[in-house]
């Protein structure tokens, strides 16, 4: 009797354990606004929490299944993913794209990607863990684990690895909203700023101000965010479009 009680309570201590991890990632992960701080947070989690993991990265996939890593634990996930970007194959790229997680035991004996596998174990890579982390418009991105040795990772491993992901991909969301929020913010104030330049300077008012930023955005084929921060930092305006004072 004691035996299975023993057992049951270490269980549930472990679930317990892990349960507190989790939430206090959710919670360090949500007080962060920088996105490529979440990111790290997120590696740094994996790394910590899932079974097998040595190594972790974020990939994020756009257009034609290019792969940027803005985050990896070391070397080695950074190079491996490059990999995956210049053959078009590998357990990222399909966690991404088709499947929620892709395993892979053993790199060496990987037979679904073959140029990749051939290349990443080449590379020290010996097992894979990837799983899809976001679908953002034509952005996905996926989180990659690497294990130093075949078969690193199991149903545990899995299982965790989907628990942590489904946290970060909500802390992900969380902070891009507030990184566009503060984006918007600062292209507001930089407009603002250069309409009251062009106020005072042609004596102009706010609809003329901003209608002459429209303009010079559309004639150089800039940003208006960018034609008003080069105003407010050189106190220029393309030749050709500034108004004549009244």
């Amino acid at each position: 009797m004691d035996g299975p009680s023993g057992q049951s309570e270490q269980g549930g201590s472990v679930s317990g354990e892990l349960a507190t991890r989790l939430s206090d990632l959710a919670r360090e992960l949500q007080q962060e606004n920088d996105v490529d701080t979440v990111l790290s947070g997120i590696v740094q989690a994996a790394v910590q929490l899932i079974p097998g993991a040595a190594d972790a990265s974020i990939s994020v996939v756009t257009g034609r299944k290019a792969i940027d890593s803005p985050v990896a634990s070391g070397d080695l996930p950074r190079r491996v993913d490059a990999l995956q970007s210049s053959s078009g194959q590998g357990p990222c790229l399909d966690a991404a794209y088709e499947e929620r997680i892709v395993r892979v035991p053993d790199l060496r004996t990987e037979t679904r990607w073959p140029a990749f596998s051939r290349g990443a174990a080449e590379l020290g890579a010996r097992s894979m863990l990837s799983m899809q982390l976001f679908v953002e418009g034509d952005r996905l991105g996926a989180l990659n684990l690497y294990g130093a040795a075949p078969n690193a990772f199991d149903l545990e491993s899995e299982q965790i690895g989907l628990l942590v992901a489904a946290h970060a991909a909500v802390a992900f969301a969380d902070s891009q909203k507030i990184s566009q929020l503060n984006e918007a913010l600062i292209s507001r104030q930089l407009i603002g700023q250069a309409e009251g330049i062009l106020m005072e300077r042609y004596k102009l008012t706010a609809q003329q101000a901003f209608m002459v930023l429209t303009r010079a955005s559309t004639t150089s084929n800039t940003k208006l965010r960018d034609v008003a921060e080069n105003l407010t930092s050189s106190g220029e305006i393309p030749p050709g479009i500034r108004p004549r004072p009244s």
